[in-house]
């Protein structure tokens, strides 16, 4: 009889991954099918097929979803957790390895409706507060409260309850740089930062306001962001993570660091393929634009990344000269910094190497310029000569000089003779050419 709750959950795990690839048979089944009423026969099969998958989830405890996600590819995984339920999650957090929290958090924040959310720290975790009512954020005791595109209503509640005002996200990039960090007559330090966003289709840094005010973190922004997103995983499911709100706010500095650096590999393999294309016996023009808008692309992002490590670094160095921070907080301030440090070399490294890459794209062009002008200068060469005796077959005294000779016979050596002309100074211009090539050489 024991072991029939295993069997139940192998076939239940089973069952999952059964479910999993018959919705993308399904799909590719659906797509490929010419039939009316295409977009509905695919939602409802869709939602049948979800329907499924929730119920045998429900079924499973934690550390079988745990490993039902390390087992399954970075797509399916999203997939997982954007059908479990919010009650559910947060005991699977606390199994899950973090290699899967790195996938997790880096998943678009799709599924959370709300704008305000607040954590305190329970058995040595941080532990998401249901918030239903403005009291109910006062009672617990939060460490981090997070809102992510507050309206307006959201920040006059959420001031008045700890007697502070939000600042506004749209503003946040008005500020002028010696506004970016201060601490107010009651105590709340504010710190104004920007934060990478790395997309595929576009790279950019997202200003970010925090504040500290009675031992409670306040994060306001316009977007969310997968550094947030990560440390949040981190932090749900690992014990003694952190362990008050100045940690959680060092430990995001960290990850922004973090990011940044995985942003500057992600450079350096771009730059890598540029540099095989560049480096390639024969670059059309069309090619080396594609390959001048590519090297623009990483040059923009290296130089958004030179400045968030930069921002990042004021940030820091604020907190410990403002001696807000304990003393271990202190030495992982330090570490912060040299982790940065480290980065300041990569990007200036990245800049040399884009220089590089630019100008010796900008030299290929210029050869293919110099080829074509060339073939021109050639072929004017050659005909320069063949004008001037066309010049002379059209006067009145090569008629006269031919009196005695049918037109078609003079005309026709006449042509001939432009023919080896011709060719003649093509040969003198390709055996001068090859005379200045042999010199070159031995040199």
């Amino acid at each position: 009889m024991k072991k029939e709750p295993a069997a139940k959950y192998h076939n239940s795990h089973q069952a999952v991954l059964d479910l999993l690839q018959k919705r993308k048979l399904i799909s590719d089944l659906v797509h490929k099918q010419d039939m009316p009423h295409h977009g509905l026969v695919e939602v409802l099969v869709r939602k049948e097929n979800t329907a499924q998958l929730q119920h045998t989830l429900n079924q499973l405890p934690p550390s079988e979803i745990a490993r039902i996600l390390e087992e399954l590819p970075a797509e399916d995984q999203l997939l997982i957790w954007e059908h479990l339920e919010d009650d559910h999650k947060q005991s699977i957090l606390l199994e899950i390895p973090t290699s899967v929290l790195q996938i997790l958090g880096k998943q678009a924040y799709k599924t959370e409706k709300s704008r305000v959310k607040a954590f305190n720290l329970h058995e040595g975790r941080l532990h998401e507060i249901s918030i239903n009512t403005p009291q109910d954020l006062l009672e617990a005791k939060p460490i981090w409260i997070d809102l992510v595109a507050p309206t307006f209503e959201d920040r006059i509640w959420v001031g008045d309850i700890f007697g502070i005002e939000i600042p506004d996200p749209d503003k946040l990039n008005d500020l002028e740089s010696s506004a970016r960090f201060y601490v107010e007559e009651n105590g709340e330090i504010h710190l104004h930062s920007d934060f990478l966003l790395d997309k595929e289709d576009v790279s950019r840094n997202v200003a970010v306001a925090f504040m500290l005010y009675r031992d409670i973190l306040f994060s306001i922004r316009k977007e969310e962001l997968p550094i947030f997103r990560l440390q949040r995983l981190r932090a749900l499911s690992q014990p003694n993570y952190v362990s008050d709100s100045r940690d959680m706010l060092l430990d995001l500095y960290a990850a922004n660091a973090e990011y940044s650096a995985d942003a500057l590999e992600d450079i350096y393999l771009a730059l890598e393929s540029v540099g095989n294309q560049v480096l390639s016996k024969q670059i059309s023009d069309e090619d080396a634009a594609k390959i001048l808008i590519n090297i623009a692309n990483e040059e923009d992002l290296n130089g958004r990344i030179r400045r968030n490590v930069m921002d990042t670094r004021r940030a820091v160095s604020f907190l410990m000269r403002s001696k807000f921070l304990a003393k271990n907080q202190l030495e992982y301030s330090q570490q912060i910094l040299r982790d940065i440090e480290s980065l300041d070399g990569h990007t200036a490294f990245l800049f040399d190497k884009i220089n590089f890459l630019m100008d010796a794209s900008v030299g290929f062009i210029n050869i293919n310029q110099n080829t074509v002008v060339k073939r021109l200068t050639v072929v004017s060469v050659v005909f320069m000569p063949l004008n001037v005796l066309a010049g002379i077959g059209g006067m009145s005294e090569f008629s006269m000089m031919t009196q005695g000779i049918a037109w078609p016979i003079s005309y026709s050596i006449f042509t001939a003779g432009l023919v080896v002309v011709g060719w003649l100074t093509y040969a003198i211009l390709r055996f001068l050419e090859k005379r200045e090539h042999g010199r070159l050489g031995k040199r």
